[in-house]
């Protein structure tokens, strides 16, 4: 007799991967049509399925740390179907290496229950904005979430030809798939609803290129399409209200770096202003000094209260001004150690910030010890 649609599918699928334990068919008993039976308000619990042990045993053989992957992911481990040999053929014929692989399984169990099919087409989409094998492989490395977190092929596809139709390139989108894989997961019609939204918000500002306007503001932001709408919307009215802007400066502000701030949950972002008001006050700025920093480094509240108030405290410490500060705002996103360290080295040679400024601070570690090895020969030259 010829097996139903249904179970062709199902007996197909299971071909494709490695059943490490035969499944059981229980029979279900079917509800009586008879009196019915008071039972307890409360149900036992169930029974956790045990450990496949020849799935633990494959693993291990392969290297996977079985102490993370069962913090990860514990349900993997207990499953009578995966792939885990399929996966790692596949993968070491993409250049992946042994000890690669089982940190990806290791950090990701999931990935050993995608079929070698699946995982054929994953990397087929990938590869369209991937140059290389190499390239995915060290993503894979890195993150193994952003490839395996969705099973849904269709929908990375249907999102990658969504993303590039907005114009924006390859480039983008490998940025994207790097730092925010979870883009990809959610549905198109998600997607387009935030771009919708951002268009709109151009419109409400009086912009004249609301397509042109969420490309910039996504191409600038790679988390915003994994923010609700609400959130984006009430930090631009933070942000309105804070700095008293006016439609156009919000525009133009928003397309600029205040696109990087519109992330961040909309109480952080009303909290480091707040903080950022009051210490540049205590310092004797005005509120237009702080609007004018803020409209030039909005990146600046992203900075912790604490954190921030303890890197402003060591420049001043060592010499710097506010008003260089204000100048130079991104010397403080260096972190806390690092300021320290240069302003300890740069006064063991007697630097003097108000005749050189503070650029030296804001210099690459490469750049940085080049000056220091210049001045240190310079040392007791009064000409700096």
């Amino acid at each position: 007799m010829a097996a139903l649609p249904g179970v062709r599918v199902f007996l197909k699928t299971c071909q494709s991967l490695s059943c490490q334990r035969p499944f059981r068919f229980v029979p279900v008993q079917l509800a009586s049509t008879g009196p019915s039976r008071t039972f307890s308000s409360e149900s036992p619990k169930q029974p956790v399925n045990p450990e496949n042990e020849t799935l633990i045993q494959s693993l291990s053989l392969m290297g996977v740390d079985l102490t993370m992957a069962r913090r990860r992911q514990p349900g993997v481990l207990r499953k009578d179907c995966t792939n885990e040999k399929g996966l790692a053929r596949f993968l070491q014929g993409k250049g992946a290496s042994l000890k690669t692989i089982a940190s990806i399984v290791s950090r990701y169990p999931r990935s050993i229950t995608r079929s070698v099919e699946h995982l054929e087409q994953r990397w087929r989409l990938w590869r369209n904005v991937f140059q290389t094998d190499a390239e995915i492989v060290s993503i894979l490395d890195r993150s193994p979430e952003s490839f395996f977190r969705s099973s849904d092929n269709g929908n990375l596809e249907k999102n990658i030809a969504f993303l590039t139709s907005l114009g924006l390139n390859s480039k983008d989108l490998h940025r994207m798939l790097t730092t925010a894989p979870r883009t990809f997961s959610n549905s198109v019609e998600l997607n387009k609803q935030m771009v919708e939204f951002l268009e709109d918000i151009c419109a409400e500002l009086g912009g004249d290129d609301p397509e042109q306007f969420a490309k910039t503001v996504i191409a600038r932001n790679l988390y915003i399409l994994i923010r609700s709408t609400r959130r984006v919307r009430a930090n631009i009215d933070n942000l309105r209200a804070s700095l008293h802007l006016s439609d156009s400066e919000l525009l133009v502000l928003l397309q600029g770096h205040g696109a990087e701030i519109l992330d961040l949950s909309s109480e952080y972002l009303k909290k480091n202003f707040q903080n950022l008001l009051q210490k540049m006050t205590v310092l004797g700025c005005q509120e237009a000094d702080v609007k004018k920093l803020l409209i030039g480094y909005p990146m600046i509240l992203y900075i912790g209260p604490e954190t921030l108030n303890r890197k402003i405290d060591c420049l001043l410490k060592g010499g710097v001004t506010v008003t260089q500060i204000l100048k130079k705002p991104k010397v403080l996103d260096y972190s806390t150690q690092n300021i320290t360290e240069r302003l300890t080295e740069l006064q063991r040679v007697g630097y003097d910030f108000s005749k050189n400024g503070i650029n030296i601070l804001d210099s690459s570690r490469k750049r940085f010890v080049a000056k220091m090895e210049k001045l240190s020969s310079e040392e007791g030259n009064p000409e700096l």
